[in-house]
């Protein structure tokens, strides 16, 4: 989501893991499908924390604790949380121990609610508009991250970088993803990774270069296409704050969404990667039932696939959850959730 954004203004245990699997890819379909059982017990997730001031210390910080229950009991399966790291570091790309400290307690906070905690690091302003610049944080980041966090918290999944693409391109994005798995690999050796394809338009995944012999690696994309319908009304933007209201649930839309994921699909069978949709969603000024449809449709393809998927977002914009009145917009949560009355 950050992407759009800055375009717009410039092992669970194994038996938790095969009772996952079983509810989301049928066993007949999971070698031919590339999912694996990490992916399977990913399952249903939410973005989290992003825009939160828990960071900073609780001040303007909406999210509770007691929502990682209610995220649980909503049927939801794992969290992804953005955290903006680069932010927290010093002039010399230290992080700040205090904040560690309380990624620390939301790690071990979503663990104890039995979720599955992805750690995002969310920079993608800085990464797509400065590549050097990225790249040293993004390393530095790494190295203190994969250190401190060396042999616990077994079922955390780590996300190299949300949304690389702006300045950046894939030759480049390659590299700077080849050399993050390194430091991470030193001393994490087997840990579930998440690696996204360049975000832009074209999913251009067959892009997309990993280490053969690594199969510890989720494979991640975002979409929010077509961006008119999905950012409809969102008042940061010049352009489309004058946009809608706009429909969506046509065959032609449809067709083109079940294309593009079709393209991951293909993809992924022939590398055998497990693929998770990372990040979709609507903004609140989208017609009601449209917005139903777009959710609904994104979610039950994903999971058709065997793949895992992450909605955007828990609160704020996009929000599927009222922090202020501590109730899901149940509309949404019904979109994606179909279970959920």
């Amino acid at each position: 989501m950050t992407a759009f954004r800055s375009i717009l203004q410039g092992t669970f245990s194994a038996l938790v893991a095969a009772a996952l699997s079983a509810v989301l890819v049928s066993p007949a379909n999971t070698a031919e499908r590339g999912a694996s059982p990490d992916v399977a017990a990913l399952g249903r997730g939410i973005n989290i924390l992003g825009y939160d001031g828990i960071w900073e210390g609780h001040q303007n910080a909406p999210f509770r604790l007691e929502n990682l229950n209610t995220i649980r009991q909503a049927g939801f399966s794992h969290v992804r949380i953005n955290f903006f790291g680069f932010r927290y570091m010093d002039s010399g790309n230290i992080l700040d121990e205090a904040v560690l400290r309380r990624l620390d307690g939301v790690i071990e906070d979503v663990l104890a609610r039995k979720l599955i905690p992805i750690l995002d690091e969310h920079d993608t302003d800085l990464c797509q508009r400065d590549v050097p610049e990225c790249t040293v944080k993004l390393k530095a980041f790494w190295r203190q991250i994969a250190s401190r966090y060396a042999g616990k918290y077994p079922n955390l999944v780590f996300e190299v970088l949300n949304e690389p693409g702006g300045n950046m391109t894939s030759a480049e994005w390659n590299a700077l993803l080849s050399d993050c798995l390194v430091i991470i690999r030193g001393t994490n050796p087997t840990r579930s990774v998440v690696a996204a394809i360049l975000n832009i338009d074209e999913l251009p995944v067959d892009e997309l270069v990993l280490p053969p012999g690594d199969r510890n690696l989720i494979v991640t994309f975002h979409y929010y296409a077509p961006i008119r319908f999905t950012h409809q009304g969102a008042p940061w933007s010049a352009i489309f704050s004058k946009i809608g209201p706009l429909s969506w649930g046509s065959a032609e839309d449809e067709a083109k969404a079940a294309a593009d994921f079709d393209k991951v699909r293909a993809w992924s069978e022939k590398e055998r990667r497990p693929i998770y949709l990372g990040e979709f969603g609507v903004y609140e000024r989208a017609p009601a039932e449209s917005r139903a449809k777009y959710l609904s449709f994104m979610a039950r393809n994903a999971e058709k696939f065997g793949w895992a998927w992450a909605y955007w977002q828990f609160d704020h914009d996009f929000a599927a959850f009222d922090s202020a009145r501590q109730r899901w917009n149940r509309d949404i949560l019904r979109a994606i959730i179909p279970s959920v009355r």
